[in-house]
């Protein structure tokens, strides 16, 4: 437990890294005028927040700097989030006050509007992306080779697409493949079949069947229908992220670039997207490895309580935290609010 001294010093070096993004030492502490602590006695406390992995001090003659477990804590314990400011709020409203036509309008001018409210790239997700999952496939033979595959979701959705048959597959095996292939994702998330495709099917098919680069080839024809109708997943300001000092090393930001490229890994972002609430990620609890460097705010917007989609605000580990919160919880309530008044 951090005692009430650390925690203050703690508290006032991420808000200043935060405004700077410069390493803060203990006389730029010790100026503030709510600190009654000593040059000398912060030196101490920022040394023992170091021991203790809350700091990192990036050169030996700099200052400190918020360590990813630094910046937990004050998520978790010192953040208090503010309300918008008057001017911010009207302008959120403002946006929605002209309901439009289209749910899918609705979520794409949401992205940008919560990129230009918070200075930060955003990623906003329609309805059913994370929630859509596989009820069954169906294996159609049509002529000789050829087959027509059907997905069902459980949201009644049906998707088709004609496939070849591999030649090394014969006819009467097929419906065999199809119930395997139906035993191991029935229930599964659209979104997670493809990578479960190359991960457990995969290493299961390469032990048991000797065609198994036959029946990966066919499951991959089928598999590939979830990107049949894409997903409403819409990015906003995604060129904000040059505008932040940890991302001028083109080493860092490319891959954050690469992945903004990829659907299916920003959608993987968002995990399972069932929590309900505010929700922050911060760097290493980030399961992609360009965001280790990153922080994820994300928050879902429901009606009755039914998950539509999720919206989200991604930036460095040096995020404002607070305000970002703020912008998230009122971004949440509006786009639920125009959302029922669509669905009546």
């Amino acid at each position: 437990m951090l005692t009430e001294r650390q925690k203050a010093i703690l508290q006032i070096l991420v808000d200043d890294y935060i405004r700077s993004a410069e390493p803060v030492g203990s006389r730029t502490i010790s100026k503030r005028p709510e600190v009654s602590f000593s040059s000398a006695t912060i030196r101490n406390e920022m040394s023992d927040l170091e021991e203790l992995g809350y700091l990192e001090q990036p050169h030996t003659s700099a200052g400190r700097v918020p360590s990813q477990k630094g910046y937990r804590f004050y998520v978790d314990n010192l953040l208090h989030p503010g309300e918008l400011a008057g001017m911010d709020l009207d302008s959120l409203r403002t946006y929605f006050v002209n309901q439009m036509d289209l749910k899918e309008q609705v979520v794409q001018q949401a992205s940008q509007i919560l990129s230009s409210l918070t200075n930060y790239t955003s990623i906003v997700m329609g309805p059913d992306v994370l929630t859509s999952k596989l009820r069954h496939i169906q294996l159609l033979p049509l002529q000789e080779g050829m087959a027509v595959a059907i997905i069902v979701t459980d949201t009644g959705q049906v998707h088709n697409r004609t496939v070849t048959i591999p030649e090394g597959i014969h006819a009467e095996s097929l419906q065999s493949y199809v119930e395997y292939l139906n035993s191991k994702l029935h229930g599964m998330p659209l979104y997670r079949m493809k990578q479960f495709l190359y991960t457990e099917v995969a290493n299961e098919m390469r032990r048991s069947s000797e065609q198994f680069e036959h029946v990966m080839s066919l499951f991959d024809q089928m598999v590939v229908l979830q990107e049949a109708k894409k997903p409403s997943v819409y990015l906003g300001g995604t060129a904000r992220i040059l505008n932040q000092p940890e991302f001028r090393d083109i080493d860092k930001l490319r891959p954050l670039l690469d992945m903004f490229e990829q659907q299916q890994d920003l959608i993987r972002l968002f995990g399972d997207g069932h929590s309900e609430g505010i929700r922050v990620r911060i760097g290493q609890e980030n399961e992609l490895e360009p965001m280790h460097q990153c922080s994820l705010i994300t928050a879902s917007y429901l009606i009755d309580g039914e998950m539509l989609g999720t919206i989200g605000v991604l930036g460095p580990t040096r995020m404002e935290y607070g305000r970002v919160i703020a912008v998230m919880n009122q971004m949440s309530h509006l786009l639920t609010g125009v959302l029922r008044g669509l669905h009546k």
